[in-house]
């Protein structure tokens, strides 16, 4: 059974949350890809980015659409891939005391690292499921840069209902892609021993 939960998220009930776990976000999250990274990791204004600190980024690049009445509809909500972030990551979630980050294919050792110090863990969000995902975003009450940035690469802030991701980095420093990789390079070497016999 997935694990419900809403934003704010608690350091507490981050730290409770295992390798593997479904779960399901209700809340607030926001959309964050290599050019707000970069601003973030800078000498940028933090009085008026507080709003961010506990947050969940999501590393995204939504498709979206204004509407007659102003108002702003997601068509495509796919996740990018993470590693790009990987240079300011662990920065982010020390400076704005991120409790969670969403994205495909995880992410190194410093960010990992960070996550354990800071009680934050990575979700990974199905690829190739954009349109399903956008289907969960019920509001997108702001934007800010998007004037500076483009749309791909503005701060969105979504508002979503039971968003599906899997916890694949948690926060006593575990790694389901390091098991995986560590898995698969000593599966290899032992089919190379094998070839050689």
């Amino acid at each position: 059974m997935p694990v419900s939960l809403s934003t704010p998220l608690s350091e507490s009930s981050v730290r409770a949350l295992s390798l593997n776990e479904q779960v399901l976000l209700s809340g607030q999250i926001f959309t964050a890809r290599d050019m707000v990274h970069k601003y973030l990791a800078g000498d940028c204004d933090l009085e008026a980015l507080q709003y961010l600190h506990g947050g969940i980024f999501y590393h995204c690049g939504p498709v979206i659409i204004k509407a007659e009445d102003g108002s702003w509809r997601v068509t495509a909500a796919g996740p990018t891939t993470s590693s790009r972030e990987e240079p300011y990551m662990a920065t982010l979630i020390e400076k704005f005391s991120l409790r969670a980050i969403i994205g495909k294919g995880g992410m190194g050792a410093r960010t990992l690292d960070a996550c354990r110090r800071c009680g934050c863990v990575y979700l990974h969000a199905v690829g190739g499921a954009a349109q399903v995902l956008a289907a969960a975003v019920q509001d997108i009450p702001a934007v800010e840069f998007l004037s500076e940035f483009g749309q791909p690469e503005a701060l969105w802030t979504f508002t979503v209902k039971n968003f599906p991701a899997v916890v694949s980095m948690d926060a006593q420093g575990n790694s389901l892609h390091q098991q995986v990789q560590s898995e698969s390079q000593q599966r290899l070497l032992q089919l190379l021993d094998e070839s050689d016999k």
